[in-house]
């Protein structure tokens, strides 16, 4: 177990630093930088590559509305779920604290919303509360999808990371305006600690939406697109 949550730890590590560490350093570096969509791409590109590297140890989840998804889906043992969120929470906070470190390094550093998520006046083009919250549902509900039907027994070996990074990807270039995009409470949660904006206010929709969202495309995949799978899969996930 301990090889198992230390690969959740560095791949949720890697999440936060490199995704939120491509918002914070390079997304307008100098006046042209890579811009929402080269953000949008440094998080997909961030589970992808954690997921090869060690997803096959712990099931590359990095995420906890992942883990509770995959447990109601039959995929996932519920007694793992409590060790999982808290080596993601602890791996997305570091990864948090060292990008603090690093951009509080720049002269005339203010850490403003530090890539937290918010609504209303938090929201980058200022979405209500309502449409964040509808945003993460649908969104962490099709990520699961996603992750449960790539990595079903039907789908193509040794693929799955790529259609994972890919929706990621996707995700964020939908929902990079409403709400800087989670589908991930770890990498809010981390976020929000260092953030100088207000955002551990908001924090909690970004907490309950992606479980929520989590629960529901786990719901649908099970019960709906492939019934009957999830009694031989158990604690099963590439």
């Amino acid at each position: 177990m301990f090889r198992k949550l230390s690969a959740e730890f560095f791949g949720t590590f890697w999440l936060v630093f490199g995704g939120c560490g491509s918002a914070l350093i390079a997304a307008g570096f100098p006046d042209i930088g890579i811009g929402f969509v080269g953000v949008a791409l440094a998080f997909g590109l961030t589970v992808l590559t954690m997921a090869y590297a060690v997803g096959p140890i712990s099931g590359g989840h990095f995420n906890p509305a992942v883990s509770l998804g995959l447990a109601i889906a039959g995929r996932f043992e519920y007694r793992h779920l409590v060790p999982y969120w808290i080596a993601q929470l602890a791996g997305g906070i570091v990864g948090a604290a060292i990008l603090y470190l690093i951009v509080s390094g720049k002269s005339g550093f203010t850490a403003g919303g530090f890539a937290s998520n918010g609504y209303d006046a938090l929201s980058p083009d200022k979405y209500s509360m309502l449409a964040a919250l509808l945003t993460e549902i649908v969104l962490t509900a099709a990520f699961l999808l996603v992750i449960l039907g790539s990595t079903s027994k039907a789908a193509a070996a040794g693929f799955a990371p790529i259609a994972i990074g890919l929706c990621l990807t996707l995700i964020h270039l939908i929902s990079i305006p409403v709400d800087n995009t989670s589908v991930n409470p770890a990498r809010s949660i981390a976020a929000a600690i260092f953030a100088q904006n207000g955002a551990l206010s908001q924090v909690w929709l970004f907490i309950v939406a992606p479980l929520i969202g989590g629960a529901v495309g786990a719901v649908i995949w099970r019960y709906l697109l492939a019934p009957g799978e999830a009694q031989d899969q158990v604690g099963r996930v590439e």
